[in-house]
């Protein structure tokens, strides 16, 4: 029988899903006044200021030196209502944890910010039991922590994180990129990953370096903005919607291919037996 990935189709389907998550992380930003505010600035050995407060998923203020247990901690920023990347961020970060052993609340925190201060407690705690169950670990819940702030505050930490973005009045929406930052145990920031989703072996690495106060160097960013600038029309398009939207159809397109190839072939086997019993 011939191999399903030797199909033709499919691999043609294959190739243009591939290059169509290439070019979602390497779409050409053009320069333009807002985009300046947009990315982030790598500030590797720098601290985060622990004595920052926010409320937690059940609306209790806290610091964030709270989450800093001798363990090395993963910081991530969403807005918790964002209507496309900061979700399948948070659903990559889930997917990447989950590829090695360790678990969060017993090796590691991981501590997601929302940086919309217009958003409270009861949203961070919906997404909180969302996430963690897609994590799926025991005892997780206790490890990944989901806070809202003021402005000041959440300012405060993104600035010295080197988390920039900034809130689009016509569009509604803040253009932002993702990421994560790994820190030691003190707070010091390690590495940073961009991108949704992470090399389970790369972050568990990165964190056993956070683990033992180690800090890396400054890597290449290929960032994926939720905006794109167009000059023909003056203003930011939502590329990677429509790029996710064409790769998902590319994926069914391929998967249909696949399983007609299959069908095709066990049809053809079959009349092949009846033809040799006749």
């Amino acid at each position: 029988m011939q191999k399903a990935h030797n199909s033709p189709a499919l691999l043609i389907g294959a190739l243009l899903l591939g290059g169509l998550s290439q070019a979602a992380f390497s779409q050409p930003i053009v320069p333009a006044p807002v985009m300046k505010e947009v990315g982030w600035e790598q500030r590797i050995g720098s601290r985060i200021p622990l004595d920052a407060t926010f409320r937690d998923e059940n609306g209790d203020t806290v610091k964030l030196q709270k989450y800093f247990r001798g363990k090395p901690v993963i910081l991530s920023f969403a807005y918790y209502e964002c209507p496309m990347l900061c979700g399948l961020a948070l659903e990559g970060l889930a997917g990447s944890l989950k590829g090695f052993s360790l678990t969060a609340g017993s090796e590691f925190d991981v501590i997601t910010i929302s940086f919309d201060p217009r958003e409270k407690p009861a949203l961070a705690k919906a997404k909180k039991a969302n996430y963690v169950d897609r994590y799926g670990r025991e005892g997780a819940r206790e490890g990944w922590h989901f806070l809202t702030g003021d402005e000041a505050e959440i300012r405060e930490v993104t600035g010295a994180a080197g988390f920039r973005y900034q809130w689009d009045e016509k569009q509604q929406e803040f253009a932002h990129a993702t990421g994560i930052v790994v820190l030691t145990p003190d707070g010091t920031i390690s590495r940073y990953f961009f991108g949704i989703e992470y090399a389970p072996k790369e972050l568990r690495l990165g964190l056993f370096e956070a683990s033992q106060g180690k800090v890396g160097s400054v890597v290449e960013q290929l960032l994926l903005l939720c905006y794109h600038y167009d000059p023909a029309v003056g203003k930011y398009t939502a590329t990677v919607r429509t790029i996710l939207k064409a790769a998902a159809a590319f994926t069914l397109l391929a998967l249909g291919t696949l399983v007609g190839g299959m069908l095709y072939r066990e049809r053809s086997r079959k009349r092949q037996q009846l033809g040799a019993n006749a």
